[in-house]
This record gives structure tokens, sequence and C-alpha cells, in this order.
């Protein structure tokens, strides 16, 4: 599948809502949570005023001139938050693009662009029953807290 991966326009920002309920983990057999999820303070936190803040950074995927997929960080008090000096992860892939090796090229390119613009290093948080937890490890993040459900992961530069 041929794709791009670029960053991400000021006028797309708004998509970033459908990427942050589209990254929600599901697992197999649950009832999806409503849309209306995302408008909540703990979810907002991803998106609200994204671009506004120095910390964000965000890359999107193209297929066919069709935005797929996006990763982006911002410094934010998350669920995968570290310090104030290191930059929280999120990606989303639509489901019928994953597969295909663009979000671990997503994750490649926000890796370089991270360490380009001198990060040390970058966090996140993912269920431990989510597959993309094989993607973080795979692409180099550690696990340095979990609790029952989640693993916090670091990518050090």
């Amino acid at each position: 599948m041929d794709y791009t991966i670029r960053k991400i326009q000021k006028q797309e920002y708004p998509l970033l809502d459908n990427f942050l309920y589209e990254a929600i983990f599901v697992p197999e057999g649950i009832e999806p949570p409503p849309k209306t999820i995302i408008t909540s303070p703990e979810l907002q936190v991803y998106v609200e005023r994204f671009g506004e803040l120095k910390d964000d950074w965000g890359l999107v995927a193209e297929v066919d001139n069709k935005i797929v997929g996006a990763v982006w960080v911002r410094i934010m008090n998350d669920y995968g938050h570290i310090d104030d000096e290191t930059p929280s992860l999120a990606i989303s892939l639509y489901k019928e693009y994953r597969g295909f090796g663009i979000g671990t090229a997503m994750m490649k390119e926000i890796l370089a662009l991270l360490k380009a613009h001198g990060y040390s290093r970058v966090s996140l948080s993912v269920q431990k029953t989510n597959y993309a937890a094989k993607l973080y490890l795979t692409v180099g993040f550690e696990i340095v807290r979990e609790n029952e459900e989640e693993y916090i992961m670091i990518y050090t530069f």
C-alpha cells in the first residue's frame, strides 16, 4: 500500500478529534463508547487547542489523498505523563489501514522529529491487552511503570 507521512497542517487539526476516538482501545466483544466520550476532560487534554503550545507536534498518514492516520505529541497531564519536559504521544490509524506498516512508519517519523527538536524522551500509555503495545516495544519503547490495566512506556533518544 502506498502512503505518505507528512506534518499535519493547521486546517487539519480538527481531524485529531476523529483520531482520538479511533485511538480508544475497545477489547473484542465490548461495545465501543459513544463518540461524545472525547469531550471528557481527561481526553480533551490530547486535542484541545492543539497547535497553540510549543511542544505540539503532529504527523498524518495519507493514502490516495485521504488522511488515514495521525500521530501527535504534546506535554500534557495525561495517562502517560512522566514530567513537564517529556511529551506524551498519541497515535491512531483507521482499522482498514492497519497491518501495512503505516503505524510503524508514523512512529519512526515522529521519533525522528522529536529527536531533531532536542527532546530526550517521549512517553505513552497503552492498555496491556492492546495489540499496539507490541508495536511500541518493537520500535524501542520500554515499560517503566504499569498498573493492572496499562503500561506506561518511554522511548529515550
